[in-house]
Formats: structure tokens, sequence, C-alpha cells
């Protein structure tokens, strides 16, 4: 887990639905914002998160996620 994603975590209110930011952050690269998203997805493994909504799209041959929404439990 990185530091983004650990203060992105911090910053969301627990219960409230969250989305993992894009626009004007160091998300703004797709490969980043997978890297990022891939990481929420094992805050779920662990039980700090719930991911609410997630999408996918093909670019080259890796399926990247480009969009994710959670719901922050702790």
């Amino acid at each position: 887990m990185t530091d983004l994603t650990w203060n992105i975590y911090l910053d969301a209110k627990v219960g409230a639905i969250a989305s993992l930011p894009k626009a004007g952050t160091t998300l703004e690269h797709p490969y980043v914002y997978d890297a990022a998203a891939r990481d929420m997805l094992a805050m779920a493994d662990r039980g700090l998160i719930e991911v609410v909504d997630v999408k996918s799209s093909a670019e080259s041959a890796a399926q990247l996620i480009d969009d994710l929404r959670f719901r922050r439990l702790r």
C-alpha cells in the first residue's frame, strides 16, 4: 500500500462512499491510477474498505482499472 492510497483512505469518512480521484492528481496517468486502485482492492481484502464499484478498460493488452468507488469501513 502506498502513502497516496493510505492518505485517500484516511481522508474518506467512515461509512460514506468515496471515489479514487483522477483529475488534477498524480493518478491522472492510467497506469498509476490502476496501481492505486489495486492497492485499494488489497485494502478491501484486509477489511478496511468495501469496494462499491469498479470499472475497467482495455488499454493495449492490459486490463486497467479506470474508476473505483469505495466505502471506508473503519
